[in-house]
């Protein structure tokens, strides 16, 4: 039965997410990534035989060697953009926030099995609110707290400056991570500009970073409106604008083409992972790309 999205289940459905995900990951190709042994590594030629642990052996017929607590060492930032444009679509499932906080609960789920420190940061025109990298279970269920809060979050008239924000956290976060920023990124070109600077801020003090942009496939790219007047609203400014839909559309759908392609191109240059995911689609992208970099960064 179908869990209803709600705060208090948040924490539950990022569970099942990720269970489903890892069953998955075990029946796919991608087998060889460290999931189910989260306090492992594989065996190497030359470890120490005392190490392995014979009762991972005996399940998987492959060896594993006991990591100690300071092999785990990998640090991730979850960046989450809760302007008000993240409130979008009104009434389905999920809007663009709330599934953001599933993309957050899901990659925490992934860290705490992973034995991996973690901070949360939320953002809109500037990091408001942010937390210390850690690991302990305590920490998590802080940030776990923190998120059902977000997913319930409605003021209007929120404002967000994503470039702002990454630079901020490129100055307060000083030793190597992966920095995960969560948020649909629709900027004009002079922000888009500005956002590409900022990451090459995280990119230059050596952090790893994937760029999750969340967005309704329905709405925001397909542009699936009927042909006939709407009134559409910036969340962020409360500016009305009444049009024809069908006007539009293709002037819409070349234009939003054209910024997709632009945020592809600046991260292939740029070595940054992005992944766009719809609301309607289950998680298992983002975090297929967190565990390609985090098997990287090992």
């Amino acid at each position: 039965m179908e869990i209803k999205p709600t705060a208090e289940t948040l924490e539950l459905i990022a569970r099942q997410a990720v269970e489903g995900f890892i069953i998955g990951l075990h029946k796919s190709p991608f087998h060889g990534f460290s999931v189910e042994f989260a306090e492992h590594r594989q065996y190497n030629p030359g470890d120490d035989l005392r190490h392995i642990d014979w009762r991972v052996y005996g399940r998987s017929e492959r060896f594993f060697i006991k990591k100690h607590e300071e092999e785990t060492n990998l640090r991730c930032c979850i960046l989450l953009d809760t302007s008000s444009s993240m409130q979008f679509p009104d009434g389905g499932r999920w809007n663009k926030l709330q599934y953001g906080c599933l993309v957050a609960a899901s990659l925490l789920q992934l860290l705490k099995r992973q034995l991996d420190a973690t901070s949360l940061a939320l953002f809109d025109e500037s990091v408001y609110f942010t937390t210390e990298c850690r690991s302990a279970g305590t920490h998590y269920r802080r940030l776990q707290q923190e998120l059902a809060r977000v997913f319930a979050l409605e003021e209007k008239m929120r404002p967000s400056n994503i470039a702002q924000a990454i630079h901020q956290i490129a100055d307060q976060v000083h030793r190597r991570s992966l920095v995960v920023v969560i948020s649909d990124m629709v900027e004009t070109q002079e922000e888009l500009n500005d956002l590409f600077d900022a990451l090459q801020h995280l990119r230059y003090n050596k952090h790893e970073v994937i760029l999750v942009q969340v967005l309704s496939r329905k709405e925001e790219i397909e542009f699936a409106f009927e042909n006939r007047p709407y009134e559409f609203v910036d969340l962020e400014t409360g500016l009305h604008t009444r049009l024809q839909a069908g006007d539009l559309k293709d002037q819409y759908r070349r234009a939003m083409n054209e910024f997709r392609v632009a945020i592809e191109n600046q991260c292939y240059k740029y070595n940054i992972s992005r992944v766009e995911v719809d609301l309607e689609a289950p998680v298992d992208e983002v975090l297929h790309a967190f565990l390609l970099k985090r098997n990287k960064m090992q």
